[in-house]
């Protein structure tokens, strides 16, 4: 049980002992004392005043003095207006810091769901880009959360395979690309394929411009541009089967996965099981019938299918064209309906950016109709975009940041921080680049991971290597500095026993260490990796005022040394499982 679930029982059994009536522990607030108060915990107790009519001090004083004298957990309290701010005894920190300083595992509590988190659903007619990272980050890092608490979580991912985008890359290939190929040009798969939806998009764009000078309208231009016909043909010709166009499209395919991989390898992604959309685009279409006989679904004079949701706030939705062919929702209802048969899940998180909130609105609610068992099992983790300094990025135009370009500039800038510092001097070439590669990518997600993922928000590249702010590296550094004391100082092989008291900065730093398992708890709960990685810097800056206060190796007793070692020693520790949730590793060197 955490310090603050404990102190939740104490107070709601003083506040029964003492008015004789029933208290729920979770109802009560508790927040760490401000730094401007003696404390270590602070009761808020504002909402009790109504209900047992008496004034705030007063209920402070009365509660302060009942736990005080019926806890040995306590040591004093003191009331400012309507808070009760508690001191905990030392002898808790110390038992804390003896039983969790040689474990493994900091073990939280378990909740034992069966979660399925999809994230990256990639586009095959172009690379991985910046946005697709901080998609990549949030839902790997997710999966692993819930797996820290206690969840049987599956991670899987959509790959949108087929489709109008992917037929314009294949034609842009068959008419400019003389037979190249990734193999014959030295260009990585996912960026040759994605050069050529560039290529189409701005042969486009002449086609339009010569149209419009014709006197053709602009929507007009944009539908009979040839070269919009000719994919139009080719994605028909795909839809029925052509053997050509099949051999093309799976060619081209491969090319793209064999770079995806290599790029999911290189940032830590990876997935239990991928989805195809040219699997599952047919699916859903069983939905359609059924939803017509319960009155969910209607159909208009001209055959297509829809729902009305005005109801609901939203509007009437377009489920089954009137040719018979399926939309994006469709496909979504089948494939939430097979995956359900596959795992049997208790909730399915989807890790999509906020763009598409109004059609997983639209998904759930439709599955809520239909009567579907896991519809209210499914989740919307949206998330804001990502945007440079420069601002927003398109793929047609060829704006967008590739992921491999955006990790090699941070290893670049990784290797010119390291290398000012002047440190890593006896490291040979391959620890280097192996220490340039931990910081970049660590500075990358951590940028990525430290903003509530509901907020938009701008990545800087050169920001996010600070060794000095709130970043990834210098949680980094901080690590490596703490690992460097544990080579040079040998904790003892006895079993410690601490009897002089803590100092504030020693017992601020443990009161953090304690509450590891509380914050990845809130992180599962909410679904936010920034929990996590706000709570890590915290750790890193609270350790780095006590060693810049407090000497570990010239400590002022060897029974000060042994307590300081055994705090760097869990410290550590803590360090490095927070940042593994968010995918980041941490170096005993740098």
């Amino acid at each position: 049980m955490s310090l603050v679930e404990l102190i939740k029982e104490h107070t709601a059994k003083a506040i029964e002992d003492l008015y004789k009536i029933e208290v729920f522990a979770d109802d009560l607030i508790i927040n760490q004392t401000k730094p401007e108060f003696e404390g270590d915990y602070t009761v808020v107790l504002f909402a009790l005043v109504k209900k047992l009519r008496k004034a705030p001090e007063q209920l402070g004083q009365e509660i302060g003095e009942q736990v005080i004298s019926s806890s040995s957990l306590f040591t004093s309290f003191n009331v400012i207006k309507g808070f009760l701010n508690l001191s905990v005894a030392d002898n808790h920190f110390i038992d804390f810091l003896t039983t969790n300083v040689g474990k493994e595992i900091l073990a939280a509590p378990s909740q034992g769901s069966r979660i399925m988190v999809e994230y990256s659903s990639p586009n095959t007619n172009k690379p991985l880009h910046l946005g697709h990272l901080r998609n990549n980050f949030l839902g790997w890092s997710i999966a692993e959360i819930l797996k820290a608490t206690g969840n049987e979580v599956k991670k899987t991912s959509i790959v949108n395979d087929r489709g109008i985008h992917i037929c314009k890359s294949m034609l842009a290939w068959q008419m400019f690309a003389n037979g190249e190929t990734p193999s014959s040009t030295s260009i990585k798969g996912d960026h040759f394929v994605g050069d050529y939806y560039v290529r189409f998009n701005n042969e486009l764009k002449e086609e339009v411009k010569g149209l419009l000078h014709q006197g053709v309208a602009k929507e007009e231009a944009e539908k009979k541009a040839p070269i919009m016909l000719k994919t139009q043909q080719m994605l028909f010709d795909w839809e029925q089967g052509k053997p050509e166009v099949i051999s093309l499209w799976k060619e081209m395919n491969s090319w793209v996965y064999k770079g995806f991989d290599e790029t999911y390898t290189r940032i830590g992604s990876d997935f239990d099981k991928s989805y195809y959309e040219s699997e599952t685009y047919l699916l859903g279409k069983e939905f359609i019938e059924d939803g017509l006989q319960k009155g969910v679904f209607y159909k208009k004079e001209d055959g297509s299918v829809w729902i009305d949701l005005t109801a609901e706030g939203l509007d009437e939705k377009l489920v089954l064209r009137k040719d018979g062919t399926s939309v994006y929702i469709t496909q979504d209802l089948g494939l939430a309906d097979q995956k359900y048969e596959e795992f049997k899940y208790d909730r399915s998180i989807y890790v999509i950016a906020d763009e598409q909130n109004y059609h997983m609105k639209v998904l759930k609610l439709i599955l809520k109709k239909l009567g579907m068992p896991y519809a209210d099992g499914i989740y919307h983790l949206s998330y804001g975009m990502v945007e440079l300094p420069s601002g927003r990025m398109k793929s047609r135009e060829g704006t967008v940041v590739d992921a491999d370009d955006i990790v090699n500039e941070m290893n670049n800038i990784a290797a010119r921080h390291t290398q000012e510092s002047g440190k890593v001097k006896d490291f040979t070439e391959e620890e280097l680049k192996e220490l340039y590669d931990v910081i970049g990518l660590g500075a990358l997600k951590f940028f990525l991971l430290r903003v509530d993922p509901k907020k938009k928000m701008v990545f800087n590249p050169e920001e996010s290597i600070d060794f000095h702010g709130f970043t990834g590296p210098f949680i980094q550094y901080t690590h490596a500095r703490i690992k460097s004391i544990l080579r040079k100082e040998k904790l003892s092989d006895t079993a410690p026993k601490f009897s002089s008291p803590l100092l504030k900065l020693e017992k601020e730093l443990l009161l953090i260490l304690e509450q590891y398992v509380t914050i990845v708890k809130q992180a599962a709960f909410e679904y936010n990796p920034s929990v996590i990685a706000i709570y890590a810097f915290q750790v890193a800056k609270n350790f780095n005022s006590f060693y810049t206060e407090h000497s570990v190796m010239n400590a002022e007793t060897e029974e000060k040394k042994q307590l300081r070692l055994q705090i760097c020693k869990l410290t550590a520790h803590v360090i490095k499982n927070a940042m593994s949730l968010l995918g980041i590793k941490v170096p005993e060197r740098m």
